[in-house]
């Protein structure tokens, strides 16, 4: 079972998740990340880049405050906190991102707080792992 404190934490991520895909659209992220292109790209005949990955990150928020409300208490729930701590991780590449560019990469503000609330959500998070 998922303490009351994790489950805080991955609200809190939640929120984090939104702020960031807010940078990401405002900041034209799906117009240069090659990442974007491999995943979203199929689809560009019908739909733009754009669009594609707006209506992603919508169905992202909504299945994360999902989660949270619906699923964290189910027998999934850890499943999916894993799944979703491992996207803290993969987050990181803004960082690799930025430095390859010598500047600002589209999300990387906000993921400059992945690290840090990564760290007490896989804290917390390998805590309840242990128990079982």
């Amino acid at each position: 079972m998922l303490t009351p404190g994790f489950k805080n934490l991955f609200l809190l991520s939640t929120f984090l998740f939104v702020l960031h895909g807010i940078e990401e659209i405002f900041t034209g992220f799906y117009a240069i990340d090659s990442h974007v292109a491999f995943v979203f790209g199929w689809l560009e005949p019908f739909l733009s880049l754009q669009s594609t990955f707006i209506f992603f990150q919508l169905l992202l928020w909504v299945f994360l405050f999902s989660v949270y409300f619906f699923l964290l208490d189910g027998k999934w729930g850890t499943a999916v906190a894993v799944i979703i701590g491992l996207v803290f991780i993969y987050e990181l590449h803004h960082l690799y991102k930025a430095a390859i560019v010598g500047g600002y990469y589209p999300g990387l503000w906000t993921t400059l707080l992945f690290p840090i609330l990564g760290f007490f959500y896989w804290k917390e998070l390998s805590g309840i792992l242990l128990k079982r």
